[in-house]
């Protein structure tokens, strides 16, 4: 039987490996992710910001979206996000909002710095108040917004998330 440690070390040197591969073709930076649950492989991804010119094309939301497309959920209780570097903060975020169990990383955010993937600064905005971040952000309630918040909290057939 295999142990886990040794399949963490299995399914992150794949992770590793899209990294290597898709920045040498030049698909974006350095970054791969595998997504498994129950010892299957759900989804592959890469860094492919730059190829696709979509920022948010981490490897870990490409990931991410790929793995609930292929089970059909926006949910993945109970699986492990193994990826080449710590995430960032936008990809951190998003393992959450899909519920991911688990998080195995190989470089750490100093090492990602160090070669110019620098995210302190958003991790330094994240806790500030809206009216202190470096994005100038003006509050504008609208009654109409309001009330499509409260037609959602009425709707008996809403799923909620």
């Amino acid at each position: 039987m295999t142990d886990d440690r040794t399949e963490d070390q299995r399914h992150l040197a794949r992770a590793v490996a899209l990294s290597r591969e898709h920045m040498a073709e030049g698909a974006g930076g350095p970054f791969g992710a595998v997504i498994v649950r129950d010892g299957k492989v759900l989804a592959e991804g890469w860094n492919q910001v730059t190829s696709t010119n979509d920022p948010t094309a981490h490897a870990e939301v490409t990931a991410i979206r790929r793995a609930c497309e292929a089970v059909g959920d926006f949910a993945l209780h109970g699986a492990t996000l193994y990826t080449s570097c710590e995430p960032c903060p936008m990809c951190l975020a998003s393992a959450y909002w899909a519920r991911v169990s688990r998080i195995v990383y190989a470089n750490t955010r100093q090492d990602a710095a160090e070669i110019g993937f620098d995210d302190s600064l958003i991790y330094d905005e994240i806790p500030k108040a809206p009216e202190e971040r470096l994005i100038p952000m003006d509050h504008l309630p609208s009654l109409e917004a309001r009330a499509v918040f409260d037609a959602w909290a009425d709707k008996p057939d809403k799923v909620s998330y």
